[in-house]
C-alpha cells in the first residue's frame, strides 16, 4: 500500500523537530492524490503532511521527491505561500525519496464548496483572482536569486514538452487514441517562441491550493510541486485556464473543481487578469491551453495504469476513455489543423 512505517517516519521526525511527541505518530492516506501518495501524520505534537512516489514502475523523471523540497525551500522567503518542511529523505527511511511538511490550515477545495465558504459571487470572484494573482507573484520571482539556478532549461522549454510528454504517451497508453495523435501532431507543427522564462508550478490549479479558511481571497500555501522547474510561464496559465471548467462545462474524473457553479469568472476573465498583472503576451494563450490538454490526458492515463497495476493505495479512477476523448477534442478546438495561431 505504501504507508509510511510510523516506527520509522516517528523517530525520524521527532529527531528533525526536536520534539519528541512525534515518536508517537499514526499515517493516513490524504485521498485526492493522484500521482504522489499523501498521508496524514498525527501524534501527540500535531499533524503534518508525508509525500512519497506511488508503488510499481515510475516513468522516467517522474515524482521526484527532491525536486519539490528544493522548489519549496527556495520559494519560503518570497511572497509566494509554501509549506515548510522539517524532513526530507532520499530513501534510506522509506526505501524510497519522501519528505514531510507542515500541514497548512485551511481549505483545499475539490469538487463541493464547504458549507458557509465563498456563497456569495463577490467571494468566488476573489478566489479565482487570488490564484491569478499568487500564479503571476511566482512568474515574477527571480530564480537565480533564490538559489534555483539550473533547476531547469529555460530555451525550448515547450517544444521539449511536448517531446516529453509525446514519450510519456506512447510508454504508457493502452489503447490507441487517434484524436490525442493528431493532438500531439499538432502540437509539435507549430510551437511557439518562449513567452518568456520563470519558475514554472507545472500543475497549477485551485486544488493544489489552501485557501485562507475565512478569506477565500486569500491562498495561504501552493502545494504539489512535482513538476516544477524554469520554463516558459505561460505554460502555467494555459493549464489553469484548461483546468478552469466554466458553467455548463464538466471536469474529467481526475480534475476536482467547482469553478462552473454561478458567480465564478470565466476563462477569459482570468486570462485577461494574468495578462494585466504579469505583463505578459497572451496572443498565443490557446496553443498552451491544447498543450495543457494532451499532457493531461497523458498523465490522466498513466494515472489511470498505475492504479489498476495497484501502485496507488487502493484508490480506483474507472474507466477514463471518456475523459481522454474530451481532452483530445478540447486541445483540437483550440488549435485547428493548419493555424497558425495568429502569426
Amino acid at each position: 500500500m505504501g504507508s509510511p512505517d510510523p516506527a520509522v517516519i516517528g523517530p525520524a521526525l521527532a529527531a528533525a523537530a526536536g520534539d519528541d511527541r512525534w515518536t508517537d505518530v499514526t499515517a493516513t492516506l490524504i485521498a485526492g492524490g493522484k500521482s504522489n501518495l499523501t498521508f496524514r501524520l498525527t501524534s501527540p505534537a500535531g499533524s503534518a503532511v508525508l509525500r512519497r512516489p506511488p508503488t510499481g514502475t515510475l516513468l522516467p523523471k517522474a515524482h521526484d521527491m527532491g525536486r519539490e523540497v528544493r522548489v519549496q525551500q527556495a520559494l519560503a522567503p518570497t511572497p509566494v505561500p509554501v509549506a515548510r518542511i522539517p524532513l526530507a529523505d532520499d530513501g534510506g527511511l522509506l526505501g524510497v525519496p519522501c519528505y514531510v511538511m507542515e500541514l497548512v490550515d485551511g481549505q483545499i477545495i475539490r469538487d463541493t464548496l464547504p458549507d458557509g465558504f465563498a456563497d456569495a459571487g463577490s467571494d468566488r470572484a476573489a478566489i479565482a483572482h487570488a490564484l491569478v494573482d499568487t500564479l503571476a507573484d511566482l512568474h515574477t520571482v527571480d530564480h537565480t536569486a533564490v538559489g534555483l539556478d539550473g533547476f531547469g532549461r529555460a530555451g525550448g522549454y515547450i517544444e521539449r514538452q511536448v517531446a516529453r510528454w509525446s514519450d510519456q504517451w506512447a510508454r504508457s497508453s493502452d489503447h490507441p487514441v487517434p484524436d490525442l495523435d493528431e493532438l500531439a501532431r499538432r502540437l509539435r507543427a507549430d510551437v511557439p517562441p518562449d513567452g518568456g522564462v520563470a519558475v514554472v508550478h507545472g500543475d497549477y490549479r485551485l486544488d493544489n491550493c489552501v485557501l485562507d479558511a475565512t478569506d477565500p481571497g486569500t491562498v495561504r500555501a501552493v502545494l504539489d510541486w512535482e513538476l516544477a522547474t524554469i520554463g516558459d510561464p505561460l505554460a502555467d496559465i494555459g493549464a489553469l485556464l484548461f483546468f478552469w471548467r466554466e458553467m455548463g462545462e464538466s471536469f474529467p474524473v481526475l480534475i476536482p473543481g467547482v469553478s462552473n457553479l454561478p458567480g465564478f469568472p470565466t476563462r477569459a476573465d482570468l486570462a485577461q487578469r494574468y495578462a494585466e498583472r504579469s505583463g505578459l503576451d497572451l496572443s498565443r494563450i490557446a496553443y498552451y491551453e491544447a498543450f495543457a490538454a494532451f499532457r493531461f490526458a497523458v498523465i490522466t492515463q498513466g494515472v489511470a495504469r498505475r492504479a489498476a497495476d495497484g501502485a496507488m493505495a487502493g484508490q480506483q479512477f474507472g474507466d477514463v476513455a471518456d475523459d481522454l476523448a474530451m481532452m483530445a477534442a478540447y486541445g483540437l478546438e483550440r488549435i485547428p489543423a493548419q493555424s497558425r495561431q495568429g502569426r
